[in-house]
C-alpha cells in the first residue's frame, strides 16, 4: 500500500531468489525463465547486467529476463526511442524502470504505474481497465508501448492493442517467452500474441 511496503516485498524477493533458483535446478533444465521482472529493472542496466551474470553462474545455464527481453523486443521495430511504459508498481518500482529504459537510450513519454497493492492483486487487474491505462498512455509522440510486471494479465490484449493503436505494444511475458525461444534456436511463429511472436524468428543483433 505503499513506497515502504514495495521496497519490503523487494527485499523479500532478493532474500529467496537465490533459493528458488536452486530449487528449480532439482529438475535439470536447459534454460531458466525468470518469471518475475520487478528484480531486473531494479537499479538500471549495470544492475540488471550484474543479476543476469549472477544467475547465470548459480544455474550454469543462459537466462531470460524481463528486462533483456523488453530491450531486444524494441530494438526489433527499428529505431525507436520514444516510449510509454505501464507497471503495475508504487512510484519507487516505477523509478528504477524508468532509469533503465533511460540507460538504453530511450525516452518514456509517459508512464502510468497502477499501484497494485499485493503480487496477488497486480493478477487481478481486469482488461477494461489495462485497455484504458493504454488508451491513456498513447499519443502520436509514442514510437511504441511496453508493459511489465509479469502479474499483469495482457500478453492477448497487447497483441489486438496493437491493431486500434498502430504501433508496438509489448506485453512483458510475450518478449519474455519470444526471447526464451529465439535464444535457443526455435523460430516458431505463435499467432494471437502481437507482431513479436509472429514476425520476428530471430534475435536482434546486440
Amino acid at each position: 500500500a505503499s513506497d515502504e511496503d514495495f521496497d519490503r516485498l523487494m527485499e523479500n524477493i532478493r532474500s529467496e531468489l537465490d533459493n528458488a533458483v536452486l530449487r528449480v535446478m532439482t529438475c535439470h533444465p536447459d534454460y531458466l525463465i525468470m518469471g518475475m521482472s520487478s528484480e531486473t529493472f531494479w537499479g538500471g542496466l549495470e544492475t540488471s547486467i550484474r543479476l543476469r551474470t549472477r544467475m547465470e553462474e548459480l544455474s550454469g545455464l543462459k537466462v531470460a529476463m524481463g528486462s533483456d527481453a523488453c530491450q531486444a523486443a524494441l530494438k526489433c521495430y527499428g529505431d525507436i526511442k520514444r516510449i510509454a511504459v505501464l507497471t503495475p508498481y508504487w512510484p519507487v518500482g516505477d523509478e528504477n524502470v524508468l532509469k533503465f529504459f533511460a540507460d538504453c537510450g530511450f525516452e518514456v513519454v509517459r508512464l502510468k504505474g497502477l499501484k497494485c497493492n499485493s503480487p496477488v492483486l497486480i493478477a487481478h487487474v481486469q482488461e477494461n481497465e489495462l485497455r484504458h491505462a493504454l488508451i491513456e498512455l498513447d499519443g502520436d509522440d509514442v514510437e511504441a508501448i511496453v508493459q511489465v510486471g509479469i502479474n499483469l494479465a495482457m500478453a492477448r490484449l497487447a497483441g489486438e492493442a496493437e491493431g486500434w493503436l498502430n504501433k508496438p505494444v509489448l506485453a512483458i511475458n510475450t518478449a519474455i517467452y519470444w526471447y526464451a525461444l529465439r535464444s535457443n534456436g526455435f523460430p516458431d511463429p505463435v499467432p494471437g500474441f502481437g507482431s513479436l511472436l509472429t514476425d520476428y524468428a530471430e534475435l536482434p543483433a546486440a
